[in-house]
């Protein structure tokens, strides 16, 4: 079954998909760029296996989804043409769907949520030219979703889904056969990040036929888990609360095509599966990607945005991370899947690296009303290399202690301890601000 035989209501077999991941290969390559694929040094001195990073954020529109959406587009008739499209994207989707729009003279109607980044929407209409139009309605991506689906049974515009729909898992399953090719064999893992499911999907069942051999991980936030939850219900449910952060993955509910892919895939979840598992789904916390992400700016100079950095954060070693089993000296791919990250928000991912990797606390501290208790604090329960970062105190006059609010950067992470010793024994009494409470939301 080739691709142009899938349609957006049909569940195809892994092997009828990775039909028509091949047959979209050529459709992809008359269209977007041979992305490079890179070997990393500091993730394979970190490894110690050989770590290749699939650089899909230099595709024209910064993002692999450009693949699915092409090539689902290509396939419209003259009729549908004219009627033009509507999609829903949390903003990479809408970049692969304007630049079509563009390429292929097709107008377009977009729909974002509001917590897409302000980069990703300029984005959008600078690549989209006159063709498009960008709505932006609801908070998260499920709400645009729903939006454009309404739109579409009113206006007769084709519907160009983000991830569910065979005809764009085939175009995001090119990413495998693509890699295979400039490898020259299939590496022994492969990793993927994980939205609503369609690059998963696609990549794992195209390698389920060439390469089966191939181990193939797929990395959730874990503020955004919708593929695990959906596993663990043999159903796809909608998640109560979702963390945008990840704003590339911030997906409530898996889709019922890719769901049903990754089931018959033989998926499992990450803490359910069996040691040596070769089809695998996890989650891992969105400060371990932030400290990713500065990891690869600052060290290899890819501006990645949060869900670029999902898959490649997967391999880090710190105390707090959640990591993958890797033996030395195997081949591991990891894709880079997105670069269309706003600047202005590198100091929310500095501050939630900093947080997850326990150099950063916040407390709340009463001092006694007394003469020299913050001279106390500085000196008896600060340490030599740690920094008070923030420090807002109110005085109450009519109270025997003040509270304030203070943030502290310690030296070494494994400090804390004693720095919480040191305030058991002292009259300043010292409460840290759990990260799970209500107001610890109103500091990051």
């Amino acid at each position: 079954m080739d691709a142009t035989s899938l349609t957006r209501t049909m569940t195809p077999t892994p092997e009828q998909m990775a039909q028509a991941v091949d047959d979209a290969v050529t459709v992809v390559e008359s269209a977007t760029t041979t992305t490079p694929l890179a070997r990393n040094d500091r993730l394979s001195n970190l490894t110690g296996a050989e770590v290749w990073l699939k650089r899909e954020d230099a595709q024209p529109v910064r993002s692999y989804k450009l693949r699915g959406a092409y090539t689902l587009m290509s396939q419209l008739d003259e009729e549908q043409g004219r009627r033009g499209v509507v999609c829903a994207s949390a903003g990479n989707h809408a970049q692969g769907v304007a630049w079509s729009c563009a390429r292929l003279g097709v107008t377009g109607q977009i729909f974002v949520p509001t917590t897409t980044p302000r980069q990703k929407k300029d984005r959008i209409r600078e690549i989209g030219r006159d063709q498009v139009e960008l709505i932006v309605t609801g908070e998260t991506y499920d709400a645009a979703s729903d939006a454009a689906k309404a739109e579409a049974a009113r206006s007769g515009r084709v519907l160009v889904p983000a991830f569910d729909d065979p005809r764009t898992i085939a175009g995001q399953g090119t990413v495998a056969a693509e890699i295979v090719a400039q490898l020259g064999h299939a590496p022994d893992t492969m990793i993927l990040p994980v939205g609503g499911g369609g690059l998963l999907s696609g990549c794992a069942a195209w390698l389920s036929v060439h390469a089966p051999g191939c181990r193939v991980i797929g990395v959730e936030p874990t503020g955004a888990a919708c593929v695990i939850a959906g596993l663990k219900a043999s159903r796809p449910v909608s998640l109560p609360e979702v963390d945008t952060f990840v704003d590339g993955t911030a997906v409530r509910r898996a889709g019922d095509v890719t769901l049903g892919l990754i089931e018959r895939l033989g998926f499992q979840v990450a803490d359910q599966a069996a040691g040596g598992a070769s089809r695998v789904v996890m989650t891992i916390p969105e400060g371990q990607v932030c400290t990713e992400m500065l990891a690869m700016y600052q060290t290899d100079g890819i501006i990645a945005e949060p869900a670029g950095a999902l898959a490649s954060a997967a391999l880090r070693r710190g105390p707090h991370d959640s990591i993958i089993s890797i033996v030395p000296g195997e081949t591991v791919v990891a894709v880079v899947s997105g670069g269309n990250n706003d600047i202005s928000r590198y100091n929310e991912v500095l501050e939630r690296s900093l947080i997850h990797e326990g150099r950063k606390h916040y407390f709340m501290v009463s001092f006694p009303q007394e003469p020299g208790q913050l001279r106390r604090f500085l000196d008896r329960i600060l340490g030599p290399n740690d920094d008070i970062v923030l420090f807002e105190y109110v005085k109450k006059s009519n109270r025997e202690a003040g509270p304030a609010l203070v943030g502290i950067e310690l030296g070494d992470p494994n400090d804390i301890g004693a720095l919480m010793s040191r305030a058991a024994a002292s009259p300043i009494r010292v409460e840290p601000i759990p990260a799970d409470s209500t107001f610890f939301r109103y500091l990051v």
